[in-house]
């Protein structure tokens, strides 16, 4: 089996995209009992997060905290040309990439978990690539 592609959609600068549905879809189709998931993000520009799902507000507040690290405007020394070097080191500190158990066809997550698309230069319309190994 080589790999499935999903697609999620940003539609801010900087915004955090639940897509745990549609890996979970991914995974129910491709009937793997047991095994592992892995994603990727084929991008420099956002990566992928497994966080607190339950409360709306958490994303906003990863994005504030993120943003507390690194703003836009941190340094005005950057010299890549397109002006989103902030959100080249975002992605590089969130990473680009998770791996996920799966158990009785299902992923494992916790009860409070999703996964996420971590946006940094949006809007913007991004490959999520989903390789799943049979155990």
């Amino acid at each position: 089996m080589g790999f499935l592609t999903i697609k999620a959609n940003s539609h801010k600068k900087e915004e955090i995209v639940k897509i745990t549905e549609a890996v979970a879809q991914e995974v129910g189709k491709a009937g793997v009992e047991n095994g592992v998931c892995i994603l990727f993000v084929p991008h420099t520009t956002c990566g992928l997060i497994i966080n607190e799902n339950a409360d709306p507000a958490v994303p906003r507040d990863m994005i504030i905290g993120i943003n507390a690290f690194l703003p836009h405007d941190a340094i005005s020394e950057f010299r890549h040309v397109e002006g989103n070097s902030p959100a080249h080191i975002k992605t590089s500190l969130v990473g680009q990439s998770q791996i996920l158990l799966i158990e009785n066809g299902n992923l494992v997550l916790g009860t409070w978990q999703g996964i996420f698309l971590a946006e940094f230069d949006g809007p913007k319309e991004r490959k999520i690539l989903i390789k799943i190994i049979k155990e």
